[in-house]
């Protein structure tokens, strides 16, 4: 079967940058299970894997604009250490949840002083260049119950697992979100 929109495809994957070191993998894992043509995966990667089958091994090199977009310095902030609850410890890279102009995003704290902490809300990839290679292990007909979820993955922009219960989930896919809790 064809991958195709609305079908549920299962994959197993590394991905590497520039220099070979692997980001992420589903190497010694179950393979990523999504929902395709819902926006689950990186639109560039989707449109990759249209029309493979089971068995199919390919790479695909993404380019950080096809990617998580561009680094943007103007997405980097310095806020006032009195913003932040004064009963909890601030260190570098812990991500909080912020109310910005674009909505929620998620903050990473860079940099702790006395008086201010710097948080980015550039995604971790951004001003990467993405180099996948991907393995066809499934595809298969979505379920009704599938379909009307969407698979909702972590708001955190990840697949399951993938927020280490630091955001807040809508997750259905394949027995829900067991780094969220749900």
């Amino acid at each position: 079967m064809k991958i195709e929109k609305d079908r549920i495809v299962s994959i197993n994957y590394t991905l590497k940058d520039d220099e070979g070191s692997i980001i992420d993998s589903s190497e010694g894992a179950e393979p990523l299970l999504y929902l395709h043509g819902r926006n689950y995966l990186l639109p560039k990667l989707e449109e990759q894997l249209e029309g493979k089958v089971p068995g199919d091994s390919f790479t695909v090199d993404l380019s950080a604009k096809d990617g998580y977009g561009e680094y943007n310095e103007a997405l980097v902030a310095e806020v006032p250490r009195s913003q932040f609850d004064s009963s909890m410890e601030i260190e570098e890279g812990m991500a909080f949840q912020a109310e910005t102009p674009q909505g929620t995003q998620i903050v990473t704290v860079t940099k702790v002083s006395p008086e201010t902490i710097t948080v980015d809300a550039n995604h971790e990839l951004a001003g990467k260049n993405l180099h996948f290679a991907i393995q066809i292990e499934d595809v298969r007909e979505a379920t009704p119950e599938e379909l009307e979820s969407g698979m909702q993955s972590c708001s955190c922009g990840g697949g399951c697992d993938s927020c280490g219960g630091d955001c807040s989930c809508d997750c259905s896919c394949d027995g829900g979100c067991e780094g969220c809790g749900n």
